[in-house]
């Protein structure tokens, strides 16, 4: 500072001068003129510039994404998105069934046929078979190229299985989508969601240790479920959400009942597993829509369906959010 007022003043040696030119950057014959600002910290700054359009980014934010990992994230967006129109269509079909006002219970297949009887239904078909592919497609980068860097721990390879069997899953149900809008008739015959497994079970048994391994997939399947309802309950999903405040204060709760609601189906579902596989008996395999009429037979039964029903219709609405918040790190 004694520099700067030997300067406004005229005092400065030449030592002073090339000081306080190395300090500020500035050239020696603007000194004179800026010192008075400089004395009193008045340093103007330069305008902030103009915040300019939304760049995808990675996790860290430092580069802009290449295209093709934009158009991988612009996917699994789309894959969110028509996850949640299946698991809304559902949930609320479910609902209206437990309230005795039509609907149905029909499972993921059953929800995609009814989006048909409404008008642009092939068109919106469509636009979910291709979000379920681009969800296959995130899938199977989550588990194969760990794009949620989870890890190799035992845990974390357990949790990539899981991912790459949802990946085929997916895939599978997008192909029936991409059927139906086509306007294939097949497809609209093949909604019973257990059949499927049934047929798998039934082909599993027939071999040595059938049984075992039935009984083993059902264990897994209801370990999946206990896992759902401790993630609803914990609300852990939050770590790979990026929302704003008052955002959240909608999204969370929206999740967490979404996440129960599915932990109750998955646990259902892998426990009539393991009695097919202690009874030897494929039949008693069930999908969704047979989850759903079991607790419909039990005490209390058309509530309990119906808390259920909407639970799933709130994991669809989370879907969209998570569609839009959620952290996807596109492999490259």
């Amino acid at each position: 500072m004694s520099r700067l007022v030997e300067i406004q003043a005229g005092q400065a040696t030449g030592e002073s001068l090339r000081d306080v030119a190395a300090a500020t950057g500035l050239p020696r014959e603007q000194l004179h003129a800026r010192a008075p600002e400089l004395c009193e910290g008045k340093e103007q700054q330069q305008p902030a510039s103009k915040p300019g359009p939304r760049r995808y980014r990675n996790c860290s934010g430092a580069q802009p994404l290449p295209s093709h990992r934009r158009a991988l994230e612009l996917l699994a967006r789309l894959g969110y998105a028509a996850r949640g129109v299946v698991n809304l269509v559902v949930g609320l079909l479910a609902f209206l069934a437990a309230l005795g006002q039509g609907g149905g219970n029909s499972g993921n297949k059953g929800a995609l046929l009814s989006l048909l009887s409404h008008r642009f239904g092939g068109v919106l078909l469509g636009i979910v078979a291709v979000g379920l592919f681009g969800f296959a497609l995130w899938r199977a980068c989550q588990s194969v190229l760990d794009a949620d860097r989870r890890g190799t721990a035992p845990k974390a390879l357990c949790a990539r299985a899981g991912q790459l069997i949802s990946a085929f899953t997916y895939a599978s149900l997008g192909l029936f989508a991409a059927t139906l809008a086509a306007g294939g008739a097949a497809a609209r015959g093949a909604t019973d969601d257990a059949s499927e497994a049934q047929d798998w079970s039934r082909w599993i048994m027939s071999h040595s240790f059938g049984e075992v391994v039935i009984g083993l997939a059902g264990a897994v399947v209801a370990g999946v479920g206990i896992g759902l309802l401790v993630r609803g309950w914990r609300a852990s999903f939050t770590k790979h959400l990026d929302c704003p405040e008052n955002a959240a204060q909608w999204v969370v709760p929206l999740g967490r009942v979404g996440f129960m609601a599915r932990g109750v189906v998955f646990l259902i579902i892998g426990l009539f597993v393991m009695l097919a596989a202690l009874h030897s008996n494929p039949q008693e395999v069930v999908g969704l829509s047979g989850a759903l009429r079991v607790l419909q037979g039990q005490p209390f039964g058309q509530f309990l369906f119906g808390v259920v029903a909407l639970g799933l219709a709130a994991f669809g609405m989370f879907e969209f959010a998570e569609a839009r918040y959620r952290r996807i790190d596109a492999p490259g």
